[in-house]
């Protein structure tokens, strides 16, 4: 072959890779097109609305990261989340980041969306078409809200759709951005080393602030002071009703523990509120008797993300070396109260075995007054686990009686068992022993 000839078939080459390239460029972008029209858009409408009323191009999404986000007005914790992602979104989009998201509505009446909508700064399915929002939620398998499914604009095999967006926008907020695989392993990653740096000292001091407040709240207390003490963090405010419930019941396990500490030993409660004013922040804390974060500190948001609160009232414990020994504070006081102390993990072992052997006294099916159904009696490994009972409202841990047709599930304690004189027909009572 000639070398001119060989130049040119080389050229030649190069020109059919770069139209391959773009070519496949172009059918990944297509495809990504075609991937979110088939979710969003019908054959007889391919627009969104925007938060002012305009008609939206579904292609606009060509390229970008898309959230599809299933929420409704009625729901406390949905109408929390818009807030907290309206600020995520609005951050992301001013430093020109490629995300768009899609509200797919969950409301009861056109008012009660064009009333919610009014609060996002992001795209919607019109309400009226119902069959979208139902194939949406049918595909993505929606069974609670708040929901944000993230989908990717090239569909790789580990990142075509995310759908813990909740979770991860509640977790790192704007670094969670753009939700790659790669990005969740770095911030993973960070989130492990932070827990294994974790003390006293780097949770709750800022560089202008190394104190506490005591009572009266202008005492300041030290932080150091508590190190070596095993410390309760109480997520709380007084606008939560399920957290003014617990309080008082905390106040009296507190007070008991105290009473039986030796002087080698130290325990102690910091409140970390989340109280919409001062006033608010003043009269709860008013009534207990442990420490608490200053009212609005740039802490307390620190601590809800390093501990991924997602709801309210919380106890986390911290052990005298610094590091978490439980997030499940309230179901342990719950369950054991003072026996509880000091949360550590043998203490607990040794507590689930007492239950243990406990249950096996009663009977493995009950008639409860405040429930039609039959209950069962189920543990940690056979349907239980951390749940708030139907009865007293209260978080509990481990075994549970539980409606197997509906979920119900109340406190072994707090059944209250239909006489069999009543004339109801009620199953007999076999313990876990026969």
């Amino acid at each position: 072959m000639a070398e001119g000839d060989f130049v040119r078939e080389t050229e030649m080459g190069k020109k059919m890779d770069r139209n391959s390239e773009s070519l496949s460029n172009s059918e990944s972008e297509n495809d990504s097109i075609s991937r979110i029209s088939s979710l969003v858009a019908t054959k007889d409408r391919d627009f969104l609305l925007s938060p002012n009323e305009q008609q939206v191009k579904v292609s606009r999404l060509e390229g970008k990261i898309v959230g599809l986000y299933f929420s409704g007005n009625w729901d406390p914790q949905c109408r929390n989340f818009t807030h907290l992602l309206a600020n995520v979104y609005k951050q992301l989009r001013s430093e020109g980041s490629e995300l768009e998201i899609v509200f797919v509505s969950c409301d009861e009446d056109i008012d009660a969306f064009n009333d919610y909508r009014a609060h996002m700064p992001w795209l919607s399915i019109p309400y009226s078409d119902m069959e979208v929002k139902k194939a949406l939620n049918q595909r993505f398998n929606i069974e609670g809200m708040p929901c944000l499914v993230i989908l990717q604009p090239k569909c790789g095999k580990d990142e075509v759709e995310l759908r813990d967006g909740v979770e991860l926008v509640y977790r790192y907020g704007v670094r969670a951005f753009p939700f790659t695989k790669e990005r969740l392993e770095d911030l993973q990653r960070e989130n492990r080393e932070k827990h294994e740096k974790q003390n006293i000292t780097n949770l709750l001091t800022k560089q202008n602030r190394d104190f506490l407040l005591g009572h009266p709240s202008s005492k300041k207390i030290p932080v150091a002071s508590l190190i070596g003490k095993t410390i309760g963090l109480y997520f709380s405010a007084q606008w939560c009703n399920p957290a003014v419930k617990f309080t008082p019941k905390l106040i009296s396990t507190y007070n008991t523990i105290k009473q039986t500490l030796s002087k080698d030993e130290g325990f102690e409660i910091i409140l970390v509120s989340s109280d919409l004013d001062q006033s608010a922040f003043d009269t709860y804390f008013s009534i207990m008797p442990w420490l608490a974060l200053p009212f609005g500190d740039a802490t307390i948001k620190e601590l809800v993300k390093h501990f991924e609160i997602g709801a309210i009232p919380c106890l986390v414990i911290v052990g005298p070396n610094g590091k978490t020994l439980t997030k499940q504070g309230r179901s342990l006081i719950n369950v054991y109260q003072e026996n509880a102390y000091p949360f550590t993990p043998e203490k607990l072992e040794l507590l689930r075995r007492k239950a243990d052997e406990e249950v096996k006294m009663l009977p493995k099916f009950e008639n409860h007054l405040g429930h039609p159904h039959e209950l069962t009696l189920v543990s940690d490994g056979n349907r239980g686990g951390s749940f708030i009972c139907c009865d007293c409202d209260e978080q509990g841990l481990g075994w549970a009686y539980q409606c197997i047709k509906c979920g119900y599930e109340v406190h072994p304690k707090c059944v209250r068992s239909l006489d069999h004189g009543s004339g109801l027909n009620l199953s007999p009572r076999r313990s876990l022993q026969q």
